[in-house]
């Protein structure tokens, strides 16, 4: 008998472990508070073990204890089916993380690479059908979009820069959770911005709720953000809390934690 098919089947996952450093962590917006180091890796377990159930293959890379942010795997790639790009954060403590992840990535795609001058954090990159919404004024700068852009047009891609107020990345704002269909926090992204997409917002007891995680036709969520997740599963979406309070005192929500793709791309499957 064929087993009912999960929501994160033919999905790679990536992720990488808390490094005991979380406590010294990169801040732009939240005052620095106390990090309980094991508990942040207590709900980054639960994290990956909810990838696994709902069908991703989830694959970690080393540790990378001396990096305080390198949980936050997301800021350092973007995975489209054509071609993966290694980001050059904007907090230059972050810079040593990328090495790791583009040698995995290789196995699946080819590689290209954001340059210096050029900064882009893969939390500001919104991918949206063949548009990459970008964040733009922090962490990532005008050049690194522009050589996003360069990168991507070849395959189809639209680049369109989103500015930015009160929070870190384009992901802390808007993330998408269906087909076209946005869950934002409009204090600090303007939905007119994101043109050609539907929005749902947060509840406004909720601003760091906007952060979501699509995994097919499934919504992760953090576990603290209850109201916004009500909302979410009144229009009938699928929405798995994950507990995630402790990760978000350093700035993190829970798309942070991995880079998800299809293992599947055109021409075939490239050997994992």
């Amino acid at each position: 008998m064929i087993g009912r098919r999960r929501a994160g089947d033919g999905l790679i996952a990536l992720i990488r472990a808390v490094s005991p450093r979380l406590a010294e962590c990169e801040l732009t917006h939240l005052a620095r508070e106390p990090i309980d180091v094991a508990k942040a890796a207590g709900e980054h377990a639960s994290y990956e073990q909810a990838l696994g159930d709902l069908g991703c293959e989830v694959r970690a890379l080393e540790p990378a204890p001396e990096l305080a942010d390198s949980v936050f795997v997301e800021d350092t790639a973007l995975v489209l089916d054509e071609i993966a790009i290694i980001t050059r954060p904007g907090a230059a403590s972050r810079q040593g993380e990328v090495a790791a992840i583009r040698d995995a990535l290789a196995t699946w795609r080819t590689v290209a690479m954001i340059h210096a001058p050029g900064t882009l954090d893969g939390g500001d990159v919104l991918h949206a059908g063949r548009t990459l919404f970008v964040g733009a004024g922090g962490r990532s700068n005008a050049e690194g979009i522009r050589q996003l852009g360069a990168l991507t047009a070849p395959h189809g891609y639209q680049v369109v820069p989103v500015l930015l107020r009160g929070c870190l990345h384009l992901k802390s704002a808007a993330t998408e959770v269906a087909e076209r269909l946005l869950l934002l926090n409009p204090e600090w992204v303007d939905a007119v911005s994101l043109r050609g997409m539907d929005t749902m917002p947060v509840h406004p007891t909720e601003p760091n709720a906007a952060n979501a995680l699509r995994v097919g036709d499934t919504v992760v969520h953090a576990a603290e953000g209850e109201r916004t997740r009500r909302r979410l599963e009144a229009i009938g979406l699928t929405v798995v809390p994950v507990p995630a309070g402790e990760l978000a005192k350093a700035e993190a929500g829970v798309s942070c934690c991995s880079v998800i793709f299809p293992a599947v791309v055109r021409g075939g499957i490239h050997p994992g």
